[in-house]
């Protein structure tokens, strides 16, 4: 019986909310209303699962499934949270299927996809604004800024040539962050 209820709570997850931490509510009334786990093992979980690769939900839904029922429990919450999606895929799947090589979707489909690689430039863009510096150049972080060795205030030594080999390579000019002196020392 856990097990189709584990399996039920998690499937209302999967299909109540989008991912991430939308989920976190959700899962928290959940488990804690069928009495699974106390909420400081729920406020564990989320950032056990915050911490390890892979999707937030699927995570929680492990380890949630496994102090409730073990690795049966696990893998009936997984396929609650994961049944959502793969229902939603199988389904388009199916669509496209059918309506490859009709006309009409063609049509619509040249118009989708510039829509959605305007979409994709129109974030680039907004996010690169976080970027730009005082004289409008690009100042990217420093992982990733001048090539050589840098030294910043303090005698604090870098070493960033992958990043801005990549730049260099495609021909893109970065600005050289303040602190940056050519790698030449300083007294």
């Amino acid at each position: 019986m856990v097990l189709l209820e584990l399996f039920w709570s998690f499937l209302k997850i999967g299909f109540t909310s989008f991912g991430g931490l939308s989920m976190i509510p959700l899962i928290n009334d959940e488990v804690l209303s069928h009495g699974w786990m106390t909420a400081s093992e729920v406020a564990d979980i989320v950032a056990i699962a915050e911490m390890t690769p892979g999707p937030l939900g699927f995570n929680c839904a492990t380890f949630a499934g496994i102090q409730a029922a073990g690795i049966p429990g696990a893998i009936a919450a997984n396929l609650g949270v994961m049944s959502p999606t793969l229902t939603l895929c199988a389904a388009a799947a199916v669509f496209f299927e059918r309506v490859k090589g009709n006309k009409y979707m063609e049509h619509i489909l040249v118009g989708v996809r510039p829509a959605c690689l305007g979409m994709v430039v129109g974030v680039t863009c907004s996010m690169l604004t976080n970027y730009l510096g005082a004289s409008g150049q690009v100042s990217l972080p420093a992982g990733i800024a001048p090539e050589g060795k840098a030294e910043r205030p303090g005698g604090h030594r870098d070493q960033r040539p992958a990043g801005a080999a990549v730049f260099r390579r495609f021909g893109l000019a970065v600005a050289r962050p303040a602190w940056y002196n050519g790698g030449a020392r300083t007294a």
